[in-house]
């Protein structure tokens, strides 16, 4: 299995020199840093990462306009956000921009490993539940709320694949939608798959955020 290639942007010298230990020692290949946003999404343009760890607040270029950037001009990096739980606030926007997930800064070094060679590989999100409350708290009163994407046509989904989506808004995994729907592992995935496809999306983060800013699953519903 080939070591998915990481930069890590954060502003703290010691976060990057741990999380770099964590990595390297997990078996994966930081191959770059960055203190910054605009840092990060130079390192990103030059080294062509997998995965980077973006911090939220960070001088000069905030994670979130450096995580815009790098979706837009780096389609196949994705972004995991780090953040504390009194930075919450910002996650919607972070899923919003196109980052695939979030971690917590004192996150376990397996879970960080395992996290990165999740979004790796194209999923998002180790707790899906936990980026649903956050959608949820903050869907209502975001600007990104008022993005383009809240408009997405949803008339291109049958019935089934708007079941999906809306189990997938509230944080199901594909196991318990197959429990919902009585449906077999391997068709949830394949309406998740063809979900993604025809709505242009990246991953689940990106789905769980177009539930709520169509109106598909409603904030404390």
């Amino acid at each position: 299995m080939t070591a998915p290639r990481v930069v890590i942007a954060d502003d703290q010298a010691y976060v990057r020199i741990g999380f770099r230990m964590i990595l390297t020692s997990g078996g994966i290949d930081v191959v770059g840093e960055a203190a910054d946003g605009a840092e990060a999404v130079t390192a990103v343009r030059d080294l062509k990462p997998d995965v980077v760890l973006m911090d939220i607040r960070m001088p000069t270029m905030d994670g979130l306009e450096a995580t815009r950037r790098i979706v837009r001009e780096s389609p196949d990096c994705r972004v995991l956000m780090l953040t504390t739980f009194d930075l919450d606030r910002y996650v919607y926007d972070a899923l919003a921009a196109g980052a695939s997930g979030f971690l917590l800064k004192d996150v376990t070094a397996e879970h960080l490993v395992a996290a990165v060679r999740l979004v790796e590989t194209g999923d998002a999100l180790l707790a899906p539940s936990i980026t649903r409350r956050l959608v949820e708290r903050f869907a209502s009163g975001s600007p990104a709320a008022r993005a383009p994407v809240v408009h997405r046509d949803l008339a291109a989904l049958t019935p089934r694949e708007r079941e999906v989506l809306t189990l997938v808004g509230h944080g199901r995994s594909n196991a318990e939608i197959a429990d919902d729907l009585t449906l077999s592992e391997a068709t949830v995935k394949t309406h998740v798959a063809r979900i993604f496809a025809k709505l242009a999306l990246r991953d689940r983060a990106q789905a769980v955020v177009l539930a709520y800013e169509t109106g598909l699953v409603a904030p404390g519903g």
